[in-house]
């Protein structure tokens, strides 16, 4: 086990995302946080918050539940019952800017499944991805906007990252 993001690495890197999101958009009347469970909503929210107490205006934020929509869900024909969590997203996503926020990208099949989920909301004006680790190894052709640390693995290695929200410390780990 190795620690590669500590507290502090964590903490800046959300603030330079929230500077850059904020480069990039001149207002941000038209864009919503939707976080993938689990680790994208709290990562959605303080996204959110910062944007917030840099500019006073609050974006808001959703939690999208991509089980359903995953392509690997009858792939093992022993797996348990998948664990379906809920999905919030207390506003219209039609002609906003959807700013999607995951932990980590991967082989980009999370993300596959959360347009696919998300577009049964709605049709939004764009979607955008937020990810706070970007460990490559792509299998489908998706790519972070806003990414907070690449970190380069190999494919054996598991990325953990763990969020004060959820695990009662920010850190992120990389095993194996």
């Amino acid at each position: 086990m190795l620690i590669v993001i500590d507290p502090a690495c964590v903490w800046r890197s959300m603030a330079r995302m929230a500077h850059e999101i904020l480069e990039r958009h001149r207002s941000l009347e038209p864009l919503a946080f939707v976080g993938i469970r689990a680790r994208g909503v709290p990562i959605a929210e303080r996204l959110a918050a910062d944007l917030e107490s840099l500019t006073g205006t609050r974006v808001p934020t959703g939690s999208l539940d991509i089980t359903l929509y995953r392509d690997d869900l009858m792939r093992h024909a022993v797996a348990p019952q998948p664990v379906i969590r809920r999905t919030d997203i207390p506003f219209s996503i039609d002609d906003r800017v959807i700013v999607l926020v995951d932990d980590v990208l991967f082989t980009g099949r999370t993300i596959r499944a959360a347009l696919d989920a998300l577009i049964d909301f709605g049709r939004p004006r764009a979607i955008e991805l937020v990810a706070l680790v970007d460990r490559g190894h792509r299998e489908l052709p998706i790519r972070a906007d806003y990414v907070g640390k690449n970190i380069p693995t190999s494919q054996q290695q598991s990325v953990q990252v763990r969020l004060v929200e959820i695990d009662g410390r920010d850190e992120v780990e990389v095993e194996g």
